[in-house]
């Protein structure tokens, strides 16, 4: 019980995350008289948030480095229009109107990493400026009008589900299948992890707890994968989301360029000392930043199967809210990318939930915006104890 308490307080801002998500999801269950946790509510949740989990991972990375950008919800909905002229006015081909997009994402990333990076342009003002020239971009491309419906194929990629080769039936055994997988690589990875720990003498925690996390883990897997499976199995944009997750996470914790990101945010003279590019790093997050909102607005444009100028409307909030509720410190330096997933399903859970309970959007706005303020105040509580 003593090192369980041990690692509680070492992880506090993580397990604190986790019970609040955990929290909310009993409550909204219990006020919304069980149809929060349904397996089609669920996956409503997982699809209505996909977006907004691209970019809070691409936001997590700005503000890992101590920057921001409040241009990825204008820069989604431009992606989308040019998308949408793309496939609808032009008869371009899925595939290349696709590419084309994401390499526009890609530029206007470094449009706005040259002037945070390399002319010293505070990147509050860079992305302003941003926010302000792709939204107007957005209203001429399209006129000011919606334009649809994309081509058909588009939209399996926000909209539809894994085939069930298996033939299950009413469960979709391939998302059964894929959950049981999913569980073998997450043992295989975290027992290396452990043995590798113990070959460096790191400290780790003990066996007892280590197997108990390791059974809860693979139950909520398990337990997940079976509820995709009772309603239309594993959508297509949740393949993308686990794609991103495991890649960034990989990126950030395992490799060489990742940890300059954390060097850049942690302490920029002292990284520049120790020879790391700090505008290289810088550059590329608004690049890879770019990417990522380039991606959201294909799939949110799948979703509403058309491109609107309204569309991307506070989704830079929305971002940087569930990255900073994940545990990204906006001083930089600090933060996961699993803890944004975690963020940004804390935020869609209680978006759906107050839906459900027919709140109206005035009053989940406040709601939300309390929400981001006592994260916050929580996370400087937090370091001035430990200072």
């Amino acid at each position: 019980m003593g090192e369980l308490k041990e690692v509680f307080s070492q992880n506090i801002r993580r397990f604190g995350m986790v019970i609040a998500l955990i929290g909310i999801a009993v409550l909204f269950q219990i006020l919304t008289g069980g149809i929060l946790l349904t397996p089609l509510n669920i996956t409503n949740i997982v699809m209505q948030n996909s977006y907004i989990i691209v970019l809070a991972i691409g936001m997590t990375l700005i503000i890992i480095t101590g920057e921001i950008d409040l241009s990825v919800g204008s820069v989604a909905a431009f992606i989308g229009a040019i998308s949408a002229y793309l496939m609808i006015n032009l008869d371009m081909s899925v595939a290349v109107a696709v590419i084309l997009s994401l390499l526009a994402g890609a530029l206007i990333g470094a449009w706005q990493g040259f002037w945070v990076a390399y002319v010293n342009v505070p990147a509050f003002i860079v992305t302003l400026a941003g926010m302000l020239i792709f939204r107007g971009l957005t209203l001429i491309v399209l006129g000011g009008r919606t334009l649809s419906p994309f081509p058909e194929g588009f939209s399996t990629i926000s909209s539809d589900f894994l085939p069930d080769l298996l033939g299950g039936g009413n469960l979709h055994l391939l998302t059964m299948l894929l959950g049981g997988l999913a569980v073998i690589v997450y043992l295989l990875n975290e027992l290396k992890l452990r043995r590798d720990y113990l070959k460096y003498n790191y400290n780790i925690i003990s066996f007892p707890l280590f197997l108990g996390k390791l059974i809860a883990i693979s139950i909520i897997i398990l337990a997940f994968s079976y509820i995709l499976a009772l309603y239309a199995g594993m959508p297509n944009v949740l393949l993308i989301l686990l794609f991103l997750i495991i890649g960034y996470s990989f990126y950030m914790n395992n490799t060489t360029t990742g940890r300059h990101i954390y060097a850049v945010g942690g302490n920029t003279h002292a990284a520049q000392l120790s020879g790391i590019k700090t505008k290289k790093v810088t550059f590329w997050v608004f690049v890879n930043m770019g990417v990522l909102s380039a991606l959201a607005g294909l799939i949110f444009a799948g979703r509403l199967n058309a491109a609107t100028p309204q569309a991307g409307n506070l989704f830079e909030l929305d971002a940087i809210a569930a990255a900073v509720i994940g545990g990204a410190s906006l001083a930089g330096g600090v933060g996961t990318v699993v803890g944004a997933v975690i963020g940004a399903l804390i935020m869609g859970v209680l978006n759906n939930g107050m839906s459900i309970l027919g709140i109206g959007i005035d009053w989940q706005q406040a709601i939300k915006g309390l929400v981001l303020l006592t994260a916050v105040a929580l996370d400087m509580i937090s370091k001035n104890k430990s200072k």
